[in-house]
This record gives structure tokens, sequence and C-alpha cells, in this order.
């Protein structure tokens, strides 16, 4: 063979493998990632030909699929929208599986996840419609209806948890949404719906219970200040802080008062205990200084912070910030400066608290079931990881009584329930502008439901309300429906 045609040949040679090789890599490396793209519309138009599966709470749907006579087979329906908005999503032909968990368990309520492979078998030999998968919700209905109701038209954020699984027995965001306008066949409309809330400045599509901007926590975080400084052993109940009027950034000459301007003792030297039922900011930032930043950011973390989480929505992790200098780690001490939290992660604390110093992982889909309605899937409770000690839970919930009996959370109180709590009022941006925190559990001595409710301070005229005024009648409302499950 002269040179010409073998370097022909090697070209020819050449081509043919390139060719082969991107036709494999078409077809079996990138075929799942070109199926699932928003824009792919034979895909879509398939999706639609099978009975997407419902997602249930208490039995009953809030999410399933309608048979139309038109080219899309099945129209998907939300019951109580506003209700369930940002646990369920939406499905929508334009934009395809979105939050919730129509995003996050797209495969199983397509029917395409690998655990429903032999039911597709099986319609196939039997000629069978094809259908996906149904979830049924660790939910609560009364505990998410006490929610919404109680937090009303206020922009914010509930969360319930069973602490002593896991459950998520309620997950509410307001505002909320329709998500049927978003999976109606009538295009032109789903994209005014969609570009109606994109454009909305209340950013109704993020779910504030888990993502989106995380906030201040306020003095919620005292908890866990209170529990770094527990478990560290130079510290109980009952010793005496520095807690003045004011106290002075270290560093600084930027005086931090307490809410109010009120004194924390007569004497200027509260207990722990005392510091947490009256919530007071001159001696926790004292003794953030004394803990130092590696205590908390260790107890942080052992509450959960800094981790992913999916439930199965992801969580954004929450945040106890790196490299403080002096003054920044005191205002950590009650919730300030760039810590930040979920309100899902405030409540993971209340609940661990209320479990004996235990952190579960929370859930939030108890029983994945296929066609015939076989249970394919079910939840086990998983622990976490361990907080506190059980010593430590128990004094953290002796201290939160005192909240609500005597302190700044009597507005949770509920007749005969002994109910443990901790307030927070979190400012944020240069306004004074505050958001309003509560978060605790009940009863008590039997947990059996942990909370977490913030209420933003979203106008002026919201501005200056407290967690206790503002926070605690929400989750009294949870809980008061949490305690009668």
């Amino acid at each position: 063979m002269n040179t010409p045609v073998r370097r022909l040949a090697l070209v020819v040679f050449a081509m043919f493998t390139a060719l082969l090789l991107s036709t494999t890599w078409i077809q079996f490396v990138q075929a799942d990632d070109l199926r699932d793209r928003a824009g792919n519309r034979r895909t879509l138009i398939e999706n639609y030909s099978r009975d997407r599966g419902a997602i249930l709470v208490d039995g009953n749907p809030i999410a399933s699929s309608e048979p139309t006579d038109d080219e899309l087979e099945w129209l998907r329906r939300y019951q109580q929208p506003s209700r369930y908005a940002h646990v369920t999503g939406y499905y929508s032909f334009t934009y395809g599986a979105g939050l919730g968990l129509e995003r996050a368990e797209d495969s199983l309520l397509a029917g395409t996840d690998d655990s429903l492979f032999y039911q597709r078998l099986s319609d196939v030999v039997t000629g069978r419609p094809a259908s996906g998968a149904s979830l049924e919700l660790t939910i609560d209905p009364d505990v998410q209806a006490a929610a919404v109701e109680a937090l009303g038209d206020r922009r914010g954020a509930a969360v319930a948890l069973d602490p002593r699984t896991g459950e998520i027995l309620a997950m509410v965001s307001r505002p909320s949404f329709d998500p049927n306008a978003l999976s109606s066949h009538r295009l032109s409309a789903v994209d005014e719906a969609y570009t109606a809330l994109i454009e909305d400045p209340a950013a109704p599509l993020t779910n504030r219970a888990i993502g989106g901007d995380l906030y201040p926590p306020g003095s919620t975080f005292k908890l866990v200040v209170a529990a770094a400084a527990l478990e560290s052993g130079e510290y109980e109940p009952d010793t005496e802080l520095e807690g003045g009027l004011t106290y002075t950034l270290p560093g600084t000459e930027t005086t931090l008062p307490n809410f109010g301007g009120a004194a924390c003792d007569p004497e200027d030297r509260p207990t722990l205990a005392e510091s947490v039922q009256v919530s007071c900011n001159t001696s926790f930032a004292w003794l953030a200084g004394e803990l130092g930043d590696d205590a908390l950011r260790q107890q942080s973390e052992a509450f959960g912070f800094g981790e992913p989480l999916e439930v199965p929505m992801s969580v954004t992790p929450s945040i106890y910030p790196d490299e403080l200098d002096d003054a920044q780690l005191a205002l950590t001490g009650i919730g300030q400066f760039e810590v930040r939290e979920t309100p899902m992660q405030v409540a993971m604390i209340s609940a661990a608290i209320a479990n004996g110093g235990v952190t579960m992982t929370p859930y939030l889909v108890e029983e994945v079931r296929n066609s015939d309605l076989e249970v394919i899937e079910s939840a086990e409770p998983r622990t976490r990881s361990r907080a506190v000690s059980s010593q430590t839970a128990q004094e953290l919930t002796d201290m939160m009584e005192l909240v609500v009996e005597q302190g700044s959370g009597q507005s949770a109180a509920l007749p005969d329930v002994q109910v443990a709590g901790k307030t927070g009022t979190a400012e944020y941006g240069d306004s004074g502008a505050a958001h309003a925190w509560f978060t605790g559990f009940a009863p008590a001595d039997d947990p059996q439901i942990a909370v977490a409710v913030i209420v933003e301070s979203a106008t002026d005229n919201w501005a200056g309300e407290t967690g206790g005024q503002v926070a605690a009648p929400v989750a009294r409302a949870m809980l008061d429906a949490g305690v009668e499950r």
C-alpha cells in the first residue's frame, strides 16, 4: 500500500472510530440527560401518556392526574393548592417537574424509577396502561392547616417534626401559589402565570422552610450557645454570668443593649437559666466570647449546621461563620452577625432537645406504593447525630419551660399541656426591622411535636414585632393540633 492510500485509510478509520464513539456516547452515556431535558417535546408527550402517581396526605390526594381528550393524555391537578404548594411543587408541560416532591421524586411519580422495573415489565406483558408510583406523606393535615391559618397572609414559614422519628408533620411557606396554573394545558396561560410568579418580589416559588435566603436566627440561637456551655462541663444552669444593662463589643466602642433596655438581673449576674428565660443579650454575648468560636461551631455542627440534607427536597445547609473577630463572635452569641439558618434547622434543634439530645433525620415520604398499592419503599426513622447529652437536653428543656411559663414565650402556652420554647427577634439590614421567631415542643415531659416558626418583618407596618407577639401564637396553634394527634 503506497503512502497516500495508507494515509487516506487512516483518515477513514479515524472518522469511523469517531463516529462509533460519538454514537455510543450519545446512545448510552448521554441518553438519560438528553431524554430528561425540559425542551425534549417527544419525551414530554411520552410522559403525559402515563398516569403520574398521586401524592397523598392521610390517604387523600393533594396531587393527582385526570384523563383528558387532548394530545396530553393526563392533566395534573392539585387539591388545596395554596396549603400544599411547596410540598407538592408543580408538574408542567412547559417547565417540567418543578419544586417540591414533583421534582425530588420525579422518577417515582413518572414510573421510570429502577424500583418500578418489574411493574413496567408486568404492564407490558398484561397490556395494562403504564402508571407511576404514589407517595404517602408524613404530613399531619391538622398541623399543616393550623400553620397555614395562623400565618395567614404574612410572609414566613413553619415546620413541625415528630422529634422521636424525624417525620415532617408540617411544612409551610408563605406566600404560596397555585400549581394548577402551571399544570394547565393552556400553554400561553401557563407562560403568563409562570412569568408573574418569577417577577413577583415576594418570591412565592421559594420554599422558605428549607431554602431561599437563610434567616438570622436571633435569640433562638441562644439554645445552641447554652448547649455548648453545658456540654463544656464548665457551666451549669445556676452558674452566674456577666449580664449588665449593656455589653461593649470587644475592640469597639459599640454597646449591645438588652431587648427593651431592661436589666437581666438586679445584680447584673443572671444565671444561665435566667439568661435563657429572659433572653439576655448581654450575658449571651459575653458567654460566646468565653466559649470561643470553635466550641460554638462544633455545637452548631452537632445540631446539623453545614451538612447536606434531603427530605427528599434539598435543604440549604445552615451557617455558622468562619474567621470571626471578638466583636463578631459576641454577636453570634445572640444569633446575629452572619449566623444563618433555615426554619427546618431551627426545628431540628428543638427536636433534638426534645428527643434527649438525639437528632433524627427529617423525612417527608412515609411510603411509596406501586399501581397495585403494594408498598415498595417504607421509611425507617434514622438517627442523624447526638447533639447533646441527655442531661444537657433535660436542663435545656427545663429552661425552655420557664420561657413559656414566665418569660417571653407565654403566648405559646397551652392549657393542661407543658410547653417548652424559645422566642427570637432577629434584626436584619440597616433599618432596624426584625424577623420574629419561635421554636419549641410539647408536651415537655413526653414530646410529640417540635416546631419552628418565622414571621418575616416584610413591611414597615410589621417592623418591631417580637417572636413572642407574632410567632409564638402560630406555634401554639401547631402544637395544639400536634399534641391531639
